[in-house]
């Protein structure tokens, strides 16, 4: 359980922070930059919560709970290490990805082949859905060039690939099941 009796810890005004294993590294490293964007991703997230009705709420809330996994994840860069913490370390897992796979396939099932690319919008829960594929998919490059650098969870970077697709179907469900998806018109003001 996390307990949090001091919000301000002042340890990091000097532009460092600490990871999940208490290692200090500076405030603009890759591996921050990677969690911090899924902790972006998470809020933005919630704000499309607030318009979601009862099904996608639920699996929204299922996904916010998983980026908050992820973000720990992210955090703790030892994979090769991971017995040394003294308690089990939290990763993204394979059951997670399978979930949103799970999930989208419903979801695609519900939906007639789309015959454009759409233009985010629609309904204000699309667009906030679309909002978060976007930011989802920034969060996987960031998650991919930590990759090239240091060790990462597979599943973590394969969790927000996913993801992303997640959140591009979810929007289809949330205009009107895609028969008010906005569509591209290739050309339309030239």
């Amino acid at each position: 359980m996390v307990v949090l009796n001091r919000i301000y810890t002042k340890t990091g005004d000097k532009g460092e922070t600490a990871l999940g294993n208490g290692t200090r590294v500076p405030k603009h490293s890759l591996r921050v930059g990677a969690y911090g964007t899924v902790d972006e991703l998470n809020a933005t997230l919630g704000l499309a919560r607030l318009h979601a009705g009862a099904d996608l709420s639920e699996a929204i809330g299922r996904i916010q709970n998983d980026l908050f996994d992820l973000g720990a994840d992210l955090a703790r860069p030892e994979m090769e290490k991971d017995h040394t913490a003294g308690y089990p370390v939290l990763r993204i897992v394979e059951a997670q990805v399978s979930r949103l796979e799970a999930e989208i396939d419903a979801m695609i099932a519900r939906l007639e082949p789309l015959r454009s690319f759409i233009l985010p919008g629609g309904s204000p829960l699309a667009a906030h859905l679309h909002l978060c594929r976007t930011v989802a998919r920034r969060a996987e490059r960031e998650a991919v060039a930590l990759a090239a650098e240091e060790a990462v969870n597979d599943w973590a970077v394969k969790y927000l690939n996913r993801l992303s697709d997640w959140f591009f179907v979810a929007g289809r469900i949330a205009n009107d099941e895609g028969r008010t998806d906005i569509l591209w018109v290739p050309g339309a003001n030239r």
